[in-house]
């Protein structure tokens, strides 16, 4: 398993518990050291992870075993029908669709897909999608509109593919007719963010009447690194930007931008896939039994009173002490 900067402790003492394992003597012995340095990883990791800085949540959420969008429609979704293709340019494979049964209802399910190894990652080009991906995203949701099946999306991407062949075919045009779309649906939409969400790129697939993110997920117009960029003129800034752009799940709860946190395994989502996936399928699962009566009102007013809950003086940035001050009405 690969193992983040921030948790060489943890990573000394499961060496030290494999180097016993491999000891021959006294097995009582062994054994019982082995326990007690199991108790003792176990509280480390359990102190640790409550404790995360906001840069360390980013490290997690961009885990390369964390369990992918393929990952929760194999094992959640029965009977899955992929839908492919633009019909304008061709087939994005940064966007995973198609229809199935989830817990007996029949939904249409989209999401990002980043690919698990060097080979896949290519193949979905890391989960950035190009204007043809969205465009894929629009087709689906006038086939969930046509049908009345319920929408479910899997937000995990860094951002839409900035390339110039994306803006050549219309990538800031095509986010902007996602957006659109979904407020113009009459049957519900619920979204998950099970990693990184970046940008439009994100937020194209989690215009939601419920947005759920786990709980080392992250969520933000853009990333740390490219913040530090802009505003210090140095991706050195990274932690302070992270703290700044309050972008984990908790913070946005408490900004009422998200509905819920889905809690993770102990040492995040990439160390027990199985039980994070299904965590997740039970709360998709309960909001899907809720009524939606009114959907597309209900979507329109969460989000209008997301933006009338957050208008801001014009933001003034003092960066002479690495420090950034902002003003709300």
């Amino acid at each position: 398993m690969q193992h983040l900067e921030f948790e060489s402790v943890v990573v000394k003492l499961q060496d030290q518990i494999e180097a016993l394992k491999g000891i021959s003597g006294d097995k009582i012995k062994i054994q019982t050291e082995i326990l007690r340095l199991e108790k003792k990883r176990k509280t480390l990791l359990s102190n640790l992870y409550k404790n995360l800085t906001a840069w360390q949540k980013v490290l997690v959420a961009r885990h390369e075993q964390r369990p992918k969008t393929s990952a929760y429609i194999q094992q959640l979704v029965q009977d899955f029908f992929p839908l492919c293709g633009d019909k304008t340019f061709g087939d994005d494979m940064a966007i995973q669709a198609g229809v199935g049964r989830f817990y007996g209802t029949t939904v249409l399910v989209m999401g990002h897909e980043k690919g698990h190894d060097t080979e896949s990652r290519l193949k979905h080009n890391f989960g950035m999608p190009h204007p043809e991906g969205y465009r894929k995203v629009l087709r689906c949701m006038d086939f969930a509109q046509k049908f009345g099946f319920p929408i479910l999306t899997f937000v995990d991407t860094a951002g839409a593919y900035v390339g110039t062949e994306a803006e050549e075919r219309g990538q800031a045009y095509a986010i902007a007719a996602c957006l659109e779309k979904s407020f113009s649906l009459d049957v519900p939409i619920i979204s998950v963010i099970i990693g990184e969400g970046g940008s439009g790129g994100a937020i194209a697939l989690a215009t939601a009447n419920k947005i759920f993110m786990l709980e080392h997920s992250v969520y933000s117009v853009i990333s740390p690194e490219g913040c530090a960029s802009i505003l210090w003129r140095s991706r050195d800034k990274r932690e302070e930007a992270a703290v700044a752009q309050k972008l984990t799940a908790q913070d946005l709860r408490t900004l009422q931008i998200i509905d819920d946190i889905i809690p993770e395994p102990l040492g995040g989502a990439h160390r027990d896939p199985h039980s994070t996936i299904f965590a997740v399928g039970r709360h998709l699962n309960f909001a899907l039994q809720e009524t939606y009566e009114n959907a597309k009102a209900d979507r329109r007013t969460k989000f209008l009173e997301i933006g009338r809950q957050f208008v801001l003086k014009p933001n003034h940035y003092d960066l002479s002490d690495g420090k950034i001050s902002e003003n709300r009405i």
